[in-house]
C-alpha cells in the first residue's frame, strides 16, 4: 500500500476514536446524573423502622411441665398453654401477637398442684407428697388409705364376717393322730384351731388398687361366696372377657323411643333424641333445612345485603360422645373446605370459636392442621355426666376478600364412666 493511503487511512481511524471518546464520557456523565437522583429521592423515604410496623413478634416457648399449642407468630395469631397433670396453670392461658410486634399478657407458668392440699388423712395421719399421688402416715392403732379404720377393731378389709351365706365349716381330717382342717378355694381359715371355720376371701377387696379402682374389673366387682364377677352400669353389657363393659348402641340396635321427627344419637349408656333447629330468621337472612344435621341459607336479596353476605352460608349440628377422663390433648373434631369442580377455592382460611361460654373456651382451641383444614382440640379432661357446646367457625376469603363464613355447631356428651 502506498505510503499518502495509509497515513488516510490512520487519521480516518483518530477521528473515530475521538468521536467514541466523546460519545462514552457523555453517557458516562448521563449516568452519574441519573444515580445522584436516585440516590437523593431515596434519601428522602422514611425509615422502614419507622413506618412499618412489625408482621412477627418474638417466638415463645412452651412453659416447664406444660404444652404449646399454635406455631405461627405473625400479627393476629394467637398462642395456647397448657399444663401436665398435676400442675395448674398461673397467668394467660392464650397470648395475641399484636400491631406492635409484642405478645399480649404475661408470661404464663405451670405450678406443681400439692396432692396433699386437701388434707386427705383423717386421725391425725401425716400426708406424704409423691409423684402424682400421695400416702398416709398412719398413728399407732389407725389403719387404711386415709387412716380411716382403728387397728384394734376394724376387721379385715378382704374378708367377709357375720354373715352365714359366706361362712363354710372346713373340711377336717385326722392323720397320724393329728387333725388337719383345710377349705375351699375362695375361703380361709379363721378362729382357734378348735374352733375354725372358713370364711369368704373378697376378692374385690383383695384386688383393689391403693386408689380405690378395680383390677379385677373395669367397673364394679361382686362378691360372691368363694368367687366373684363383674358387673356393668345400665346401658352397658359386659364383654367375653368377663371384666370389660361395652357400651349398648340404642340406636343402632332399635332399643330406643325417639319419636318421628327426632334422630336418635348414641351417648355412652344411653341416648339422646335431637331434632336441631335451624337459625331463626331476621331481616332478609333466613335459612332452610338439607339434611337432619344441617341448614343452608337462603340466597341474599339482589339489593346489596351486607348483613346477609355475613351470615353463615352452612350451620351443620355434630353430635359427639365421650368417656370421663378423655386423655388430652385430643382431636375431636375437624373442619375442612372444598370447591365445586370447575370453581377455583378460596385461597386462605381462618378458622375459631366462637358463641361459646368463657368455661368452654378454656376446654378447646383451634388449630391448622393443613392449609385446608382446621382442627377442634379438648385441652382439658372432662369428668361426666356432662355436656359442652362449642361452636367453630371458618371463614373463606380469596385475594383478601371475604367469601363466605360456615358454623359447625359441636355438641359434646361425656358419660360418667371412664370406658
Amino acid at each position: 500500500m502506498e505510503k499518502h493511503r495509509v497515513v488516510g487511512v490512520l487519521r480516518q481511524m483518530e477521528k473515530f476514536l475521538r468521536g467514541q471518546e466523546v460519545r462514552f464520557t457523555e453517557g458516562l456523565r448521563i449516568m452519574k446524573s441519573k444515580l445522584a437522583g436516585l440516590q437523593n429521592s431515596v434519601s428522602k423515604f422514611p425509615q422502614a423502622d419507622e413506618s412499618s410496623p412489625p408482621n412477627t413478634c418474638p417466638a415463645l416457648e412452651a412453659p416447664a411441665h406444660g404444652r404449646k399449642f399454635g406455631s405461627k407468630f405473625f400479627v393476629g395469631h394467637e398462642v395456647h398453654f397448657t399444663c401436665a397433670p398435676g400442675y395448674h396453670l398461673v397467668g394467660p392461658g392464650t397470648r395475641l401477637c399484636q400491631e406492635d410486634g409484642t405478645w399480649s399478657g404475661a408470661n404464663a407458668i405451670c405450678k406443681d398442684v400439692s396432692e396433699c392440699a386437701s388434707t386427705p388423712c383423717q386421725n391425725g395421719g401425716t400426708c406424704v407428697e409423691g409423684i402424682n399421688q400421695y400416702k398416709c402416715t398412719c398413728p399407732q392403732n389407725w389403719s387404711g388409705a386415709h387412716c380411716q379404720h382403728q387397728t384394734q377393731t376394724a376387721p379385715p378389709e378382704w374378708s367377709v364376717t357375720n354373715d352365714p351365706a359366706f361362712s363354710r365349716r372346713p373340711r377336717c381330717a385326722k392323720v397320724d393322730q393329728a387333725q388337719h382342717c383345710s377349705c375351699d378355694a375362695g375361703f380361709h381359715m379363721s378362729g382357734t384351731s378348735d374352733n375354725s371355720i372358713c370364711q369368704d376371701v373378697n376378692e374385690c377387696e383383695v384386688y383393689k388398687t391403693e386408689r380405690g379402682g378395680g383390677q379385677l374389673c373395669v367397673h364394679a366387682c361382686v362378691n360372691v361366696p368363694g368367687s366373684y364377677h363383674c358387673s356393668c352400669p345400665a346401658g352397658y353389657r359386659l364383654l367375653a372377657d368377663g371384666r370389660s363393659c361395652e357400651d349398648v348402641d340404642e340406636c343402632l340396635t332399635q332399643q330406643h323411643n325417639c319419636s318421628r321427627g327426632t334422630t336418635c344419637i348414641n351417648t355412652g349408656g344411653s341416648f339422646q333424641c335431637v331434632s336441631p333447629e335451624c337459625p331463626r330468621s331476621h331481616d332478609s337472612i333466613s335459612y332452610v333445612r338439607t339434611s337432619p344435621f344441617q341448614c343452608e341459607r337462603n340466597p341474599c336479596p339482589m339489593e346489596e345485603s351486607r348483613s346477609c353476605h355475613l351470615a353463615a352460608k352452612t350451620v351443620s349440628f355434630h353430635y359427639l360422645s365421650l368417656p370421663s377422663g378423655l386423655q388430652t390433648p385430643a382431636t375431636l373434631f375437624r373442619m375442612a373446605t372444598a370447591s365445586a369442580p370447575g370453581r377455583p377455592g378460596p385461597d386462605s382460611l381462618r378458622f375459631s370459636i366462637v358463641g361459646s361460654s368463657s368455661r368452654s373456651r378454656s376446654l378447646f382451641v383451634m388449630q391448622r392442621s393443613d392449609r385446608q383444614t382446621g382442627e377442634l382440640i379438648l385441652v382439658q379432661p372432662l369428668q361426666g355426666p356432662l355436656e359442652v357446646s362449642v361452636d367453630m367457625d371458618m371463614a373463606e376469603y380469596a385475594e383478601r376478600s371475604f367469601q363466605a363464613k360456615h358454623v359447625a355447631k359441636v355438641h359434646i356428651l361425656v358419660s360418667p364412666y371412664s370406658f
